[in-house]
């Protein structure tokens, strides 16, 4: 098993309880769990891991290109045929009123910023996506302007900033429309460009950070809770940095107290999981499960989940649209026989998970071999 197998192991359970959130209340409903959000707690596990690996990636590589190349390569080609798959099957099941029907839509589409852009995307889960790329900018700023490894205070500075946002702004100042996608677009792909070819680096990652920035704030959905997830990626870091013996972990229990509270004198707070008991209860389990994987990964992780962990981008993106066919397919589950739901709900599960592996086979797999070699021509 990889060194890093625990961190695929984590990937799968945040990846499961993600598909079992979605799926449950359609097909399952008495057994979907109120007293915290299974949804939640599997994002906020992927944020955990994605805070502790992405920016030690980039040191170890030293090469904010080669960094851009592999994100790239990692993250485009799935995304981009998830996208394909449920447009060209839009004359079956009709896409998400949320997503805007203009041209913009494409530009907050490409950058992978739409949630950042107070915009709806393709598939309800790709959502989390704009927080990951925006971590991806944030990372690149500070290491470019060498102020990386300040980690916790950073995570503390974004839960911060999420309580006062919370307290004081009702929605973004800025409400969604044409020109923030397209002014985002220019920006990011202009940026990633001088990036890739070593042009104007430290120029195009301050304004690529400063604009992600200004999105979080001005733009994005719900601009406490995009601020409340930097604050948990950044806390990951923290964690990363304090085993490595570059930092202390004090800084991480004070960005997780602030996380707690950000929701709870929040103006736009109207989704029942952020209530304080269950708000609080899904951080903590959170924290518990990544904790616990932590101490124990120098012990054989259970290779199912690592498998699932590998496999879990695939899983993440596919099974919304995969449910939702299902769903049209079999009609209304919720009203059936209890052992036929639970039937209904394996049946599904394996439907997905052989769709997951096959994409990560022939999609996935052969573009991050791509991605390490155009990396390694690089350097």
């Amino acid at each position: 098993m990889s060194r890093l197998a625990w961190l695929d192991a984590l990937r799968g359970i945040g990846a499961v309880a993600v598909l079992a959130e979605h799926l449950l209340p359609w097909v399952v409903p008495s057994l979907r769990p109120y007293w915290f959000n299974l949804g939640m707690y599997g994002v906020l596990v992927f944020f955990l891991v994605s805070g502790y690996i992405i920016p030690t990636s980039l040191e170890r590589r030293g090469d904010v290109g080669g960094f851009w190349v592999g994100r790239l390569c990692r993250l485009y080609p799935l995304y981009l045929t998830v996208i394909a798959l449920v447009l060209a099957t839009s004359w079956w099941i009709p896409i998400r009123e949320a997503v805007p029907r203009e041209s913009s839509s494409v530009a907050a589409h490409a950058t992978m910023l739409q949630d950042a852009l107070g915009t709806g995307a393709t598939v309800d889960t790709m959502w989390t996506l704009a927080y990951e790329m925006v971590f991806y900018l944030l990372v690149t700023t500070l290491f470019v302007a060498g102020a990386h490894r300040r980690s916790g205070p950073t995570s503390i500075g974004f839960g911060a900033a999420a309580v006062v946002s919370g307290l004081f702004m009702a929605a973004a100042p800025i409400a969604p429309g044409p020109w923030p996608s397209w002014l985002a677009f220019t920006v990011f792909f202009g940026g990633v460009a001088c990036l890739i070819s070593g042009r104007f680096v430290k120029a195009a990652a301050y304004v690529m950070g400063a604009g992600a920035l200004a999105l979080l704030i001005l733009t994005s959905r719900v601009p406490w809770f995009g601020l409340a997830i930097l604050a948990v990626m950044f806390a990951g870091t923290a964690i990363q940095r304090w085993e490595r013996g570059e930092g202390v972990l004090w800084p991480v229990a004070v960005t997780a107290a602030l996380v707690a509270v950000a929701p709870a004198w929040a103006i736009q707070a109207g989704w029942w999981w952020v209530r304080p008991g269950v708000w609080i209860t899904t951080i903590a389990l959170a924290a518990v499960t990544f904790a616990g994987a932590m101490a124990l990964r120098r012990r054989a992780t259970f290779r199912l989940l690592a498998w699932l962990g590998m496999i879990s981008y695939s899983l993440y993106l596919l099974h919304h649209p995969l449910l939702k066919a299902f769903i049209t397919v079999t009609g209304d589950l919720r009203w059936v026989p209890l052992p036929v739901q639970v039937s209904m709900a394996g049946l599904f599960l394996v439907l997905t998970v052989g769709a997951s592996w096959l994409t990560y086979r022939f999609v996935e797999l052969p573009m991050q071999r791509l991605g390490r070699r155009l990396t390694a021509r690089r350097a």
